[in-house]
């Protein structure tokens, strides 16, 4: 786990910009710190701070990721409407269609010396540039309200048979034992249903236009089939959202759910103690039951269409350096998790065999499409996994990798 703490490290050192700015110019953002992201204050804060300290305006369109968030960003850069500063994804192919009109950060160090932008490797693209810098790493996993397993005498999910006697005892209880939306954010279960139905090299591939996918990547699909089948979701689970099924975890009417470090920095700070992280359990011999998903993902961006005005050059790349440095990167990026939950996850984090990031992320955007719209028909049995890959395969999907 040496790069992950590697790249939690780097974000901790990054140092402001100084001179004098021109007053009176609007700077267009759009970020994911919105909605139940912990720090989505803090993030206007800072804008508002920056207002005040350099007289100018921020027309700030955050919102909370999803899949129309993303299409929304890019139809922007399609338009020329794009936003001068974005947190946006990296190393993705969702980031592969803005980085002509986004700027190296190589480029903004060499204009502007004294800023000493971030340069992280982890999240330079194919083309050997760094678009975006990173203020938070991230990892997923399985989260787990204890005192609900204590209630009901049961063991912690560690190991599969674990985890189905619990979703046996949790529905006699009428407590859901799974909070997931399968048709509004499937991203999290599909992850870690492939790493649990085979190898984690298994869950590295990536298939040429056409190929056939890792028979893991099909067990996985059918992983979800059986948990759907042993009642481990909501009956709505194909028609509730991802807001309604997280509060039904923090309200303690669900058991678990799989989501990442951005999701445990909103658990009730009385609830600190009560959860914990795990890593997912295996279905397969061959899959590593200490694997988990994790990475950098996204990243603060500078569009060329705002480098290239003169009259808010200056004050974007000062916006930049504010968000992206010292204490402000700190606010926008640690963990603001304490307790046991805390101590979970730097347990998961410490005694892993592996960090794969989510391939997902590096997939072309309609064939990931074709995969997630297809997720609640696999749960329910009424699409085949193998065809559903067939159709995925036919998109070359990771042509752009």
């Amino acid at each position: 786990m040496k790069k992950l703490i590697a790249i939690l490290l780097t974000l901790s050192m990054c140092f402001g910009l100084a001179g004098a700015l021109a007053e009176g110019v609007t700077i267009k953002t759009v970020s994911t710190f919105a909605g139940t992201d912990a720090a989505a204050d803090q993030y206007l804060n800072l804008l508002r701070a920056w207002e005040e300290k350099t007289g100018n305006t921020v027309e700030d369109s955050s919102a909370t990721s999803d899949e129309a968030w993303k299409t929304g960003v890019l139809n922007d850069f399609a338009a020329g409407n794009e936003a001068d500063i974005l947190f946006y994804f990296a190393v993705t192919a969702d980031s592969a269609p803005i980085l002509n009109k986004v700027v190296p950060i190589s480029e903004i160090n060499a204009a502007y010396p004294d800023a000493m932008l971030s340069e992280n490797s982890a999240i330079a693209e194919s083309d050997g540039n760094i678009y975006a810098i990173p203020v938070r790493a991230f990892w997923e996993g399985l989260f787990v309200n204890v005192d609900l397993f204590e209630k009901y005498d049961l063991e912690l999910p560690t190991d599969w048979a674990k985890l189905e006697a619990a979703i046996k005892v949790f529905n006699e209880n009428d407590i859901v034992p799974i909070a997931v939306s399968l048709s509004d954010i499937p991203h999290y279960i599909v992850e870690f249903a492939i790493l649990a139905s085979g190898s984690v090299e298994s869950h590295l591939a990536r298939p040429a236009k056409g190929e056939t996918v890792p028979q893991s990547w099909v067990d996985g699909m059918k992983l979800i089939n059986k948990l759907h089948q042993l009642g481990a979701f909501a009956k709505d689970v194909n028609a509730t959202t991802e807001a309604v099924t997280s509060q039904m975890f923090k309200d303690k009417k669900a058991a678990m759910q799989l989501d990442g470090s951005w999701f445990a920095n909103g658990i009730p700070a009385e609830s600190m103690d009560s959860t914990i992280v795990l890593p997912f359990p295996v279905a397969s011999q061959e899959a590593d039951p200490t694997a988990f998903i994790g990475g950098v993902s996204m990243g603060f961006y500078l569009s060329r269409k705002a480098w290239e005005d003169e009259t808010k050059r200056d004050a974007a790349v000062d916006l930049l350096k504010f968000l992206t440095t010292g204490e402000n990167a700190q606010a926008l990026g640690g963990y603001a998790f304490t307790g046991r939950l805390l101590e979970s996850s730097y347990d998961m984090i410490n005694n892993a065999g592996a960090m794969n990031g989510p391939f997902q992320d590096v997939m072309d955007p309609e064939a990931r499409n074709v995969w997630f719209s297809a997720v609640p028909d696999m749960a329910e049995g009424t699409a085949d996994p193998a065809q559903v890959w067939a159709q995925v395969m036919e998109k070359d999907p990771f042509a752009a990798k």
